[in-house]
């Protein structure tokens, strides 16, 4: 697990008493991020709260967190509050890629939860990508990864019907794709592809990953086959990109 602050550097040198108001208190949090007073993914107390515990006025508490978002120290969510950077977690993208998984070996406890489910008619690029005839009835689920209460990445999943009829149900009771899969006979699944580009993230995207809308994301497509090489699985996910690393591998894990 990589920390994204580098706080030694983040922290000016110029002497106190030559610093404007708003460079001061941006020390002075800054100092606070470092001590640990605030953890990584914590959020600051409002403007108002710390224009009253610095004596200023809110303009100034709103430069100074502007000056930290600048260096990477906080991250600023509109209609949510400032936040302090959270860390970086290495996901594994292999033959076999399991969230939990990465999770654990991350230290962390991570878990998906279902945002929205419907059931539809597959599109053109859905059916080729599970190889079924068009408009097949498919479930379709947003999905929300989420890693030690942050979220780390959001994805648009899609699965044959009936074979996985009760797939939300399952995956809305254990959190975990991987249980959904083996209460529906599928004790084990591989990755046929992935491709990976960056984008900027739609409005919702970024709402569910807490971050601007101008903030690139790294966006995955994958296809999951089961042991007869049958897809089973066909998802579009969107990362966090100041908040995840993608390692590929080619091994057989």
């Amino acid at each position: 697990m990589t920390k994204l602050l580098t706080l030694a550097t983040s922290v000016p040198d110029a002497p106190r008493e030559s610093q404007s108001f708003w460079a001061r208190i941006a020390n002075e949090l800054a100092e606070a991020i470092a001590r640990g007073v605030y953890e990584p993914g914590q959020r600051l107390p409002s403007e108002h709260v710390l224009a009253e515990q610095y004596g200023v006025n809110r303009h100034t508490i709103r430069r100074s967190l502007a000056s930290m978002c600048q260096k990477g120290l906080v991250r600023i969510t509109q209609g949510s509050g400032t936040y302090v950077e959270d860390f970086a977690v290495d996901l594994i993208i292999g033959k076999r890629t399991r969230h939990r998984q990465n999770m654990a070996q991350a230290g962390l406890q991570g878990r998906f939860e279902v945002q929205d489910a419907q059931r539809t008619r597959a599109t053109a690029a859905m059916a080729q990508a599970l190889q079924l005839p068009a408009r097949s009835p498919v479930l379709r689920l947003q999905v929300l990864g989420v890693g030690a209460g942050q979220p780390l990445h959001v994805s648009d999943r899609v699965f044959p019907l009936p074979r996985f009829e009760r797939l939300e149900a399952v995956l809305r009771e254990t959190g975990s794709i991987t249980d959904a899969f083996t209460a529906h006979g599928v004790t084990d699944y591989t990755r046929k592809e992935s491709r990976i580009t960056a984008q900027l993230p739609s409005p919702e995207v970024a709402a569910l990953l807490r971050q601007p809308v101008n903030r690139p994301v790294l966006f995955v497509t994958s296809v999951n086959v089961d042991g007869a090489g049958v897809p089973i699985e066909f998802a579009s996910t969107w990362f966090a990109g100041d908040r995840v690393k993608l390692t590929v591998t080619h091994d057989d894990r």
